[in-house]
């Protein structure tokens, strides 16, 4: 197993964004395929209680720590790791990594005028990016004719924006039928590149709210924020349970 945490029966990465995109451009010249998963606590507790979610995440190359919950719930278990990896930073350093070396890169999902628009807005501020192709989200899991299309440009990039767990799923069932490429999993970062919707400030960034900020945006989220404390109170459990010798720990 490479470098990692576990956190909850999930192994993530322990490097910081400059370090795992120079990793995946390692795997991009050696025309590797590799699958990133961009977890935060929501996804996390999804998975533990959908197994084939579970499966998927642990069967990826990478999984990353997205949320600042996972790098604060590292250093509480002794384990630290040392910054976020958001699926959005790692999308941008890529980007300017294949504007670098000319590489390809196609968009899967948002909406059909928000992933043109960010596919126009890569063209402008990354002129040797080459987008091999986009395509909207709105579509079932199950048409392979989308597969075919993406695989029949070759790209070096798979940029996949269902939102989780979808784009997750799309990804493990996919990606047997390309010859190389990396897969990642981006969530919302289209909406972002095309101007829909804007990130967390700065400062919100630095003070690790970045999660309040966009519940502010959008109070409907809250619903989703309800796996934060769950996920906080299983993070206690396993932490008990470090301190406890493998013969009194308890069976569960």
């Amino acid at each position: 197993m490479k470098n990692t945490v576990n956190i909850l029966g999930i192994n993530f990465i322990n490097t910081t964004v400059k370090q795992f995109v120079h990793t995946l451009g390692s795997h991009i010249e050696n025309r590797e395929k590799t699958f990133v998963v961009t977890a935060n606590p929501e996804i996390v507790m999804d998975a533990r209680k959908n197994d084939t979610l579970m499966n998927i995440i642990q069967g990826a190359d990478y999984v990353t720590a997205d949320g600042i919950g996972i790098v604060k719930s590292a250093g509480l278990l002794g384990v630290p790791l040392p910054e976020r990896v958001p699926g959005f930073d790692v999308t941008m350093r890529l980007l300017k990594l294949a504007n670098k070396k000319s590489l390809s890169v196609y968009l899967l999902g948002g909406k059909d005028r928000v992933v043109e628009k960010a596919a126009d807005r890569i063209k402008s501020d990354f002129p040797n990016v080459k987008i091999a192709g986009y395509h909207h989200g709105y579509f079932d899991l199950n048409d392979d004719q989308i597969m075919k299309t993406v695989e029949s440009t070759k790209p070096d990039i798979i940029l996949v924006a269902l939102g989780a767990p979808r784009q997750e799923q799309w990804i493990s069932q996919s990606m047997p039928s390309f010859d190389h490429g990396i897969f990642i999993g981006v969530g919302g970062t289209f909406d972002v590149i095309a101007g829909e919707a804007k990130r967390a400030p700065e400062v919100w960034q630095k003070m690790n709210l970045e999660w309040f900020y966009r519940l502010l945006r959008q109070p409907s989220r809250w619903k989703r924020q309800m796996a934060l404390p769950q996920f906080a109170f299983k993070i206690l459990q396993q932490k008990m349970l470090k301190n406890i010798t493998p013969a009194d720990k308890p069976f569960i």
